[in-house]
């Protein structure tokens, strides 16, 4: 069972669910009478982003872009990919850029660059973790979910080769499962 690869529960689905909901507050404060449009990075965020729109209370569009910098690793290889763009335009109009987890920064600074150049209103970044100690490139987050200690986590849509995802709260997996997958010490 994959629960058995969880060394421990770093955050609650309660947790996530009352912290997902305070975001969601502070966002439909500070659009109020705005129509932003929230672009899922895909696939991390996409239990985040559902949730986080389901607590937003004035009118937001969505969209989804995906990209991808970690293979099948546990470290962002630096490398940026960008799979799926934008669907519709994003010229004059206030984006909020809805991430699973800001690391490195590696590729939220590549994603926010190529967005600039689209010449949005505003562009904000909204996600679920905040991981400081591995910040290599200058990007902070405008809306924070937890910040997280240097581990590698997994559930609420996080995943290790595409595993773990569906998993309702956030743990930390276990160093043995992804070693043996990656042939580390």
């Amino acid at each position: 069972m994959m629960k058995d690869d969880i060394e421990r529960i770093l955050i609650s689905q309660a947790e996530l669910e009352r912290r997902v909901a305070e975001l969601g507050a502070q966002i439909s404060a500070d659009y109020a009478g705005k129509e932003p449009i929230l672009v899922s990075v895909l696939r991390g965020s996409y239990i985040f982003m559902a949730d986080l729109t389901r607590h937003i209370d004035t009118f937001c569009r969505v969209d989804f872009m995906a990209v991808s910098s970690y293979g099948s690793g546990t470290v962002s290889s630096g490398q940026v990919n960008i799979i799926k763009d934008l669907s519709d335009s994003i010229e004059g109009r206030d984006v909020i850029v809805v991430e699973d987890i800001l690391d490195s920064g590696n590729t939220l600074h590549y994603l926010f660059q190529l967005l600039k150049a689209r010449h949005p209103a505003s562009i904000r970044l909204a996600t679920l973790l905040d991981k400081p100690s591995r910040r290599t490139k200058p990007i902070t987050a405008d809306y924070v979910g937890f910040e997280v200690p240097d581990e590698f986590v997994v559930g609420y849509g996080l995943d290790f080769d595409e595993r773990y995802r569906n998993l309702p709260y956030i743990g930390i997996l276990k160093p043995s499962v992804y070693k043996d997958k990656l042939g580390l010490e």
